[in-house]
């Protein structure tokens, strides 16, 4: 290649969720994934190119039993997350929403502790209304003089998650405006050749026609990023899960590598100098896989040691269960009541003091309890390290809430229940699928959306729609999350801000054994 001419190779990681080794913390079996695998790439890049920018777009610090231990449990003074970051030499990393989870002690110690920035224009310390993590957007120069600026911006929906006393210094501007803000500066100030945005959030819309996937509520904008925004040549997201590669929208290459560390992101761009600077020849994206690789035992020693005192904490038996509290089928626990939930359901009213309450099964991997209760039973079944808000509703807000999560089943064909494709792609929602304890209900999935709830009951009589009831959610529901939007805004009763997996914990443990029981309050039926 010439002195002309350049290839630039970005490499993005997003939503690692804390996964640093190969390894399935409920069982402790072999996965495909992990940041040591990642490892492998990373060193195979770098030694195939010169010219290499590595990006962490956020959602790194939370996710494993391992991030669990660490900010709750050991609070030993170093992350060994960082530590593996450090040793890959990262570029930068962005702020993701799940940065926040274990409060900004943690988070700001992370910081400290990084050898590169954490970048995000868009989170502005509400006093001085600057960013709040210091950094907008870093300049990388290469060879032959080549200038590439590195915006980083953040999905604006947090406050609509988070708990408020974690982020109550801190103001959540609009990307669209802070990214056309920013990019100027690029351009007209830092003289770039090059802009990458690399943004904590997903696709508001379908990537070929434009047309809304979801509630535009402002949690996705990349799609408007790339039409609204100009001078962006590369756009790295993340926040939805997804994998995407070797997209453009508007002459802007896009890609998202899924979660997990299943994946690195690649965007390989060739230019060339003329008399206005470098010009982009092409560019390209792909996603490379950690399938078959090689685990780095470089990265496992650096995580080695908190790794194994994670392990024995996992391990310990806290309890038992005296009767069947497994899962066998995960349709089977989202259309009848039954023991798992019911279970999450009590310790949440007893923790709240209230006698009504909803939760969901996260996810399709949660096994349930046996007869033995540990820490890796609960950690596994619980994954999100939400707190609880005990909020004053009216009637009408149970039930349209119950109509949402109702949505989750797709109209019945006469042969067998399924998930409603909106809560499947474009990234899995079981989350958004909450079932309650305290009321009666049925829900008819042969109904039209919006009428599928044909019994609504409170201690044997109907719900009163005006009527107001203090019914106690994790914060992510309470503010809103999933848009349930007739939760969002309403009053706050009670804040437990001890999270959930402590709080299960602690019933357990003050317990001994716990029966497995079933008041049978509600079910999924169709005509």
């Amino acid at each position: 290649m010439s002195s002309n001419e350049i290839k630039l190779i970005i490499l993005e990681t997003s939503d690692v969720h804390g996964n640093m080794i190969p390894i399935d913390y409920s069982n402790n079996e072999k996965t495909e994934n992990g940041m040591s695998k990642i490892a492998a790439i990373i060193e195979e890049e770098r030694n195939s190119n010169e010219n290499i920018i590595l990006i962490d777009n956020g959602d790194m610090l939370q996710g494993t039993p391992l991030t669990y231990y660490y900010a709750k449990i050991d609070k030993r003074d170093k992350n060994s997350i960082i530590d593996v970051l450090n040793f890959l030499k990262y570029d930068a990393a962005v702020i993701g929403n799940h940065e926040f989870n274990y409060g900004m002690e943690i988070l700001n110690n992370s910081i400290k502790q990084s050898n590169f920035p954490w970048l995000s224009a868009n989170i502005l310390n509400k006093n001085s209304l600057k960013p709040a993590f210091g950094n907008p957007y870093i300049i990388k120069s290469f060879q032959n003089g080549l200038k590439v600026g590195i915006l980083g911006l953040t999905t604006k929906y947090i406050p609509n998650w988070e708990n408020p006393d974690i982020i109550d210094e801190l103001k959540f501007e609009d990307v669209i405006k802070t990214a056309e803000k920013w990019i100027k500066v690029l351009k007209e100030k830092e003289k770039v050749d090059l802009v990458v945005v690399s943004y904590h959030g997903g696709f508001e819309r379908d990537l070929d026609t434009g047309k809304p996937t979801e509630s535009i509520t402002g949690e996705n904008q990349a799609y408007d990023l790339c039409m609204k925004v100009k001078d962006i040549d590369v756009l790295l997201t993340g926040h939805q899960h997804r994998s995407i590669y070797n997209k453009y929208i508007n002459g802007v290459i896009v890609v998202q590598p899924g979660n997990a560390a299943k994946a690195i992101g690649k965007v390989e761009i060739n230019l060339k100098r003329n008399f206005n600077g470098w010009k982009v020849i092409d560019k390209n994206s792909k996603l490379i896989y950690c399938k078959n690789r090689v685990s780095q035992s470089s990265v496992e020693d650096i995580v080695e040691n908190i790794e194994k005192d994670t392990q024995i904490w996992l391990d310990k038996v806290i309890g038992n269960i005296n009767g069947d509290m497994t899962v066998k089928n995960y349709m089977d626990i989202r259309t009848k009541d039954n023991a798992l939930i019911e279970f999450i359901n009590r310790v949440q009213m007893d923790s709240a003091g209230v006698d009504i309450s909803n939760t969901a099964l996260f996810d399709n991997k949660s096994r349930g309890f046996s007869s033995k209760v540990t820490m890796r039973d609960i950690v596994s079944n619980y994954v999100y390290p939400n707190t609880l808000k005990v909020i004053r509703i009216k009637g009408i807000d149970i039930k349209e809430a119950l109509e949402k999560s109702a949505s989750y089943f797709a109209p019945y064909d006469g042969e067998s229940i399924k998930v409603n494709s909106k809560f499947s792609n474009p990234k899995p929602q079981h989350y958004n699928y909450d079932m309650w304890e305290g009321i009666e209900y049925e829900i008819n999935i042969s109904r039209p959306m919006g009428n599928r709830i044909v019994k609504l009951n409170y201690q044997g009589n109907p719900l009163e729609m005006e009527k107001e009831y203090d019914v106690v959610m994790n914060n992510y529901r309470a503010g809103g999350g999933g848009n349930y939007n007739m939760f969002k805004g309403k009053p706050v009763i009670r804040d437990i801000p001890i999270d959930m997996s402590e709080l299960i914990a602690n019933y357990i443990l003050s317990r001994g054994t716990i029966e497995a029981s079933v008041d049978g309050n509600w079910k999924v039926i169709h005509d």
